[in-house]
């Protein structure tokens, strides 16, 4: 916890829900960090660490932690540290001493994830209790009926090395007997996996498919187990799965999910983080030039914000804003510049650990991005960014003889972890050859190039690299999804509906009747809101039917500037003073009321508590908070009477802090301060919201430090002294623009909010959840406003048809979010009805063979 600067035990902190999964109290940063230590040619302290781990951790814990976590972190983290202590061992300097200790906790380990296997299946239950195992009572787990393709997929690399180190076989089987599953229950025709399974049944649960997040891992697996252990059927099942990615999934540069039985088909308008792996993949496989297309696109989306969005859309707007911190494009970079040579690859290098060391590094280590918009923090420091992160960029610049060993000896695991390729020739027990199904023979020449091949594979074309990424150089820049028209505009020769958007009510049986006409239906929802739906066929006439597009139309923009008016984006308070220097960002709610920081120049100054601290009445200590920012707790009064006190005392701007103790950015949704129902027009001062954790840790440098200079801003200012007087320029705000979609395969939901005077509102609205194989337009109609969700993912649609950028709309979602709803922009002209109907009719045909599962 680098904001904090202490570690994360389990237990001892808020949840953070599945994300904790990794954590079993048995030091993960620790040993996931093992092999690291050895690349970086710290060999001393690597010697010590293995003896803090021998010493210290425990395996024994009543703790549930998920299968897939620990075997790739701590499983995969004993194995890389057993393999780089044999091999100091040999070189008679260090670990002399050493007895194969850490195979043995390995070994542990590994029988104590074995229960999780016990399915008809194969496949894994996703979690297991350290100490008690699967479905006993204690075990408060064994329950889950599904997992992910790569939580099943992803084992092994680690089970077989375990069985190979130890010659106990039993775990290299239980791997082998997994993956075997997966392959028979691929979906035959596309030759596709989906993204989660039935671990009893087999079926598919998720039936969308991509290289991104809960797939990832599975393919790599496939091309590495053939690497690692010499077995012609994983590369065969590889080649096959290639073959599916690069017909229906890979839209150079751009990496779609599709559906696994309608391929053609695209699940979603938006890429994850993760697949940034991919390229590293092709690398391995031999299939150069895709690989280069896709890393530049991230490139460009990483130089426009700094680092790479958790997702991002089509048209490389920010989807979900926050960076954890994750590797995968630098190790992408790494074997990128393995392959080509190309020294513009150590630019990219350069770029990425210039950013780290600007925007992530804090005192006590890096602090993952909350915000990559705002540049906020988040109290975060995951193990993988010292596993992978430091190794891959290490390894990128290091030349031969920086490394005391032969890094070519070695095959990386997804965490980094390294195996040794003589592992392929020891304890060979297993069936050489997989029993499985039939493969398709693959025309395809790339594959003659599969054998990994560590060399430059174009040392005679230096240019060859350049000359692929030279027409994606603007790909982001030049990227703007068109605007929508106005709706008037639309209408030829002034034809206008017969229903306007701004008319309806929903109590009008005339107004109803006429929806009716034109195809569009009411359901009442049980939170109150109504719902409309249009289904254009049920219209009385093609032209009733265009007429309900034209409304539906009309409902969605009546609905945007609803909510541009009522939606503020996050800011930041940034602590500049002596040791932070800006290093601190923390994520601050806005204030519906006061200095918007987005017009006006932010506020710098020192920061004083007010008497009383919750600033209900006037001022006590007017002196001490005069010409600086005051500190004020909440509660008992309104936010704006707050504001007042301290604004009649002398105080240039307010931090409202959370009293309810615990309460963190990290697992609650942002909320704006909204005013007290009068006019607030007299509070000239900008007022912030933090919660109790981020506002604690400003609270704790006064303590420390005394004189404390904090930031107030609409997003975090650059840290560099000589930068720090430069006009920034104000960040364009695009965050209600929206992916250009067809009308043929979207849904439109429309939320009418009436706003209410309340102390708080929270930045997210509830739109009512829609499958992205709904075909209808539908709008929401809601009588009051909706309690926010953190969970969901709210989007609203543009309408001034500006290319701008997503700088300042805070979007709250959750990792393990499926399919957020695509609402839609709307070109300069409306399609023909026919048009409309063919292309409706077209995915109704493609939906009804997933009806079971996806309608």
């Amino acid at each position: 916890m680098p904001l904090t600067c202490r570690g994360r035990v389990r237990g001892q902190e808020p949840s953070r829900g599945d994300v904790d999964d990794a954590l079993g109290k048995f030091s993960l940063t620790l040993i996931d960090s093992l092999d690291t230590l050895v690349v970086l040619n710290k060999t001393k302290e690597f010697e010590d660490a293995v003896r803090k781990v021998l010493r210290d951790v425990n395996l024994d814990n009543d703790v549930v932690v998920s299968v897939f976590e620990t075997n790739i972190r701590v499983l995969g983290g004993l194995l890389g540290g057993h393999s780089l202590a044999i091999m100091l061992k040999e070189k008679g300097e260090y670990m002399q001493w050493y007895n194969d200790e850490l195979l043995q906790m390995a070994k542990q380990l590994g029988y104590k994830l074995l229960p999780a296997f016990n399915t008809t299946s194969g496949l894994p239950y996703p979690r297991i209790n350290l100490k008690f195992g699967i479905r006993k009572p204690e075990a408060r787990t064994g329950t889950e009926t599904d997992t992910c393709t790569a939580c099943a997929g992803t084992l092994i690399l680690e089970f077989a090395a375990l069985s190979r180190f130890t010659g106990a076989t039993i775990f290299e089987e239980y791997a082998r007997k997994a993956l075997d599953f997966l392959w028979e229950k691929r979906q035959r025709s596309s030759n596709l996996v989906g993204v989660t399974i039935n671990i009893h049944t087999g079926d598919w649960v998720r039936k969308d498919s991509g290289v991104g997040a809960g797939i990832d891992s599975y393919y790599e697996y496939l091309l590495k187990a053939y690497v690692l252990l010499g077995d012609d059927s994983f590369l065969e099942r590889f080649n096959t799965h290639y073959d599916a990615i690069m017909r229906y999934i890979s839209q150079p540069p751009l990496l779609l999910d599709v559906h696994i039985h309608k391929p053609m088909l695209n699940a979603r308008t938006w890429m994850d983080a993760l697949l940034a792996f991919f390229p590293g993949l092709q690398v391995l496989k031999g299939d150069i030039r895709p690989a280069i297309e896709t890393h530049e696109m991230l490139y460009q989306v990483i130089k426009k914000h700094n680092f790479l969005p958790e997702a991002f859309t089509t048209d490389f707007r920010v989807h979900w804003a926050q960076h954890p911190l994750r590797p995968e494009f630098a190790e992408s970079t790494y074997f990128l510049y393995k392959a080509t040579g190309d020294p513009y690859y150590l630019e990219v290098g350069k770029t990425l650990i210039e950013n780290l060391n600007k925007y992530a590094r804090v005192p006590c280590g890096f602090a993952a991005m909350k915000d990559v918009r705002t540049g906020s923090h988040e109290d975060r420091m995951d193990s993988f960014f010292l596993a992978e992160m430091f190794k891959y960029l290490y390894l990128l610049f290091a030349d031969k003889e920086d490394i005391i060993f032969d890094i070519e000896d070695y095959i990386f695991t997804t965490e980094a972890h390294l195996l040794p390729l003589w592992l392929s020739t020891t304890n060979q027990s297993i069936s050489k050859k997989n029993i499985t199904s039939e493969y398709t023979e693959l025309d395809d020449s790339n594959f003659d190039w599969t054998c990994p091949n560590t060399q430059i594979l174009f040392p005679n074309d230096p240019l060859y690299a350049q000359s692929i990424r030279e027409p994606l150089k603007n790909v982001v820049d030049k990227s703007c999804p068109r605007g929508i028209i106005r709706v008037e505009e639309s209408f030829r020769s002034g034809a206008k509906p017969p229903l306007r958007a701004r008319d309806f009510m929903a109590t009008n049986p005339e107004h109803l009747e006429i929806l009716k006409k034109m195809g569009v239906s009411l359901i009442h929802l049980k939170d109150g809101r109504v719902q409309l739906v249009q289904h254009a066929i049920q219209a009385a006439s093609s032209i009733d039917a265009e007429d309900g597009l034209r409304f539906m139309q009309e409902m969605i923009e009546l609905s945007s500037q609803q909510q541009k008016e009522q939606q503020l984006p996050p800011r930041a308070v940034q602590i500049v003073s002596h040791p932070f220097f800006g290093r601190v960002v923390l994520t601050a709610g806005p204030a519906q009321f006061g200095l918007d920081l987005s017009k006006h120049k932010e506020t710098r100054g020192f920061v004083a508590s007010s008497k009383p601290y919750n600033g209900c009445s006037e001022l006590t200590n007017p002196e001490a908070v005069m010409g600086k920012i005051a500190l004020i707790q909440r509660g008992q009064c309104m936010f704006a009477e707050k504001a007042r006190n301290i604004q009649n005392a002398g105080a240039i701007g307010g931090i409202v802090i959370d009293d309810n103790e615990g309460s963190s950015s990290d697992t609650a949704p942002l909320f704006q301060m909204a005013g007290d129902g009068k006019d607030t027009d007299d509070i000239k001062i900008p007022m912030l919201f933090l919660f109790s954790k981020e506002g604690s840790i400003i609270l704790d440098a006064i303590r420390e430090y005394e004189e404390v200079e904090v930031l107030l801003s609409d997003k975090a200012k650059d840290r560099d002294p000589e930068m720090e007087n430069e006009e920034q320029s104000s960040p364009e705000n695009d965050s209600q623009n929206q992916s250009d979609e067809q009308v043929s395969s979207s849904s439109q939901e429309v939320d009418l909010v009436d706003q209410e005077s309340s102390e708080e509102s929270s930045l997210n609205s509830h739109p009512e959840s829609l499958s992205p194989a709904d075909t209808d337009n539908v709008a929401s109609i809601s009588p009051s406003e909706q309690t926010s969700d953190p969970t969901e993912n709210h989007e609203t649609t543009n309408l001034n048809g500006e290319c701008t950028d997503l700088d300042n709309q805070l979007q709250e979602q959750s990792e393990t979010e499926e399919d957020s709803n695509p609402n839609v922009s709307w070109g300069k002209k409306v399609q023909p009805i026919d048009s409309i109907l063919a292309d409706w009719n077209e995915d109704i045909e493609a939906f009804e063979m997933m009806e079971k599962d996806e309608l």
